[in-house]
């Protein structure tokens, strides 16, 4: 049964324009933290606001009682940019309701999945008078960002979260009514490479031809990162590559995803990648090397005829189990520093880095997350990896020793951090009562 008690919280929390990248923003993303601390009292659980170098983090908790399992439950609060505003059926922090989904940014990523959560505790609490689990709800403000102040926080408070086991719900399902448990996540390492030329822009005509173009050059080292067929050229790219075992493969083999689904939601009119592998072997269990920006030299309107000084790359690499970022920077570096073309220099800066993580999903915890899959969608769960990145997932395991449960709610047309994201209601609801029934199945 729909409370539309529920569905007016989400709109109310959909609303907070909490965009953590901008910093014009941070009084809206504030104040959606206050709110957040307001609606988990409101819902029986004591709450408090934790400030950071950054955005706050909110916690809530139950009176915790000697003896029962202690789940944690992660989500974050803040939003990617509505940019751009002109592709958006209606306005981004307006939620909008129209054929069974609610359109908005956030309203998958992540608050209409956390608040299911949230909801689902106070529901418990209504009718119980407590929960049967010690349960810590952490929900943070910068996830979009990176998680910059998360990784100090859990330091700083490592005996308060200590915990069990961790659910979140910031992945996907394979499609509708197909309750989804992401066992495995990618990993992930960033860098931008800067090929420097000439000390200015130069006239094509008078030096083109005897001055090496850094446009021309960073093209030729990109290009060298790939053979034709999508492999990764990089020397010892692949050593520490955790091969898929044949159980992962039978698996997958076996869910309704397909190639054909994956051209209609990309809209590419054919795959390409790694030989050898499935379209889901390739998303889901082997590395990437992924050119996310280049440019260099006149970009407006007609001809400039310059040879530019320099030119640029942003590139990104997703990771899988054994593979270490600092590694694979490393090596990338070394890569393109044997392929520059005479008369330029590279100037390589490291970004964001996290490793991938891998649970085993026939874990006690793992069957508990099972079967509330199971008795939620009334079918088997689709056991998968995500070829996306969340490092503080691995995080978590470093710091409180603890497995991550990952059950989404996202559909694959959800259109996370593009114009007109959407949540599905029905999945929202649907939520909430998995989460009811995880937390029965971890108090068993």
């Amino acid at each position: 049964m729909m409370n539309e008690e529920h569905l007016k919280d989400l709109i109310t929390y959909l609303k907070f324009p909490s965009i953590s990248t901008d910093s014009s923003y941070s009084n809206d993303v504030k104040d959606c933290a206050e709110w957040l601390t307001n609606k988990m009292i409101d819902k029986g659980l004591e709450s408090q606001i934790y400030e950071t170098p950054g955005h706050p983090i909110v916690v809530g908790k139950n009176k915790h009682r000697e003896g029962l399992p202690t789940i944690m439950i992660y989500g974050h609060y803040d939003v990617q940019p509505a940019d751009p505003l002109d592709l958006w059926e209606s306005p981004p922090f307006e939620p909008r309701i129209d054929e069974g989904k609610i359109y908005a940014r956030g309203s998958t990523d992540n608050k209409g999945q956390n608040l299911a959560h949230l909801l689902g505790l106070g529901e418990i609490i209504n009718e119980e008078g407590e929960l049967p689990v010690n349960v810590i709800l952490l929900v943070e403000g910068e996830e979009e960002i990176g998680s910059p102040n998360l990784g100090p926080f859990l330091e700083k408070y490592r005996d308060e979260l200590s915990c069990d086991v961790i659910a979140v719900s910031d992945t996907g399902m394979i499609g509708p009514g197909i309750g989804t448990f992401t066992y495995g996540l990618r990993g992930i390492a960033c860098m931008e490479v800067t090929l420097h030329g000439p000390s200015t822009d130069l006239h094509s005509g008078v030096f083109g031809g005897s001055i090496a173009n850094p446009s021309t050059a960073i093209a030729r080292i990109i290009s060298s990162l790939h053979d034709s067929d999508g492999k990764i050229q990089v020397l010892g790219f692949y050593d520490d590559v955790r091969e898929i075992q044949e159980w992962e493969r039978d698996a997958w083999a076996s869910l309704p995803v397909n190639e054909a689904e994956t051209l209609e939601l990309t809209g590419s009119s054919e795959l390409f990648g790694e030989q050898g592998f499935t379209d889901a072997e390739r998303r889901w269990a082997r590395p990437t090397a992924e050119v996310n920006g280049i440019g260099g030299g006149y970009q407006g309107e007609g001809s400039k005829t310059v040879i530019p000084s320099k030119s640029f790359a942003k590139l990104s690499f997703r990771l899988v189990p054994d593979q270490d970022p600092e590694k694979i920077l490393k090596l990338v570096q070394e890569h393109l520093e044997s392929h520059l073309t005479p008369g330029t220099r590279i100037e390589c800066e490291f970004g964001h880095s996290g490793k991938a993580y891998l649970m085993d999903p026939q874990s006690d915890y793992g069957k508990a997350a099972q079967n509330a899959l199971r008795e939620t969608f009334g079918c088997e769960p689709a056991l998968i990896r995500e070829g996306g990145s969340i490092p503080i997932v691995q995080t978590f395991k470093d710091v409180l020793g603890a497995d991550t449960l990952l059950l989404g709610l996202a559909l694959p047309d959800c259109q996370i951090h593009a114009p007109n994201e959407n949540f599905l209601i029905k999945n929202f609801y649907d939520g909430i009562r998995l989460n009811r029934l995880l937390i029965k199945e971890i108090s068993n």
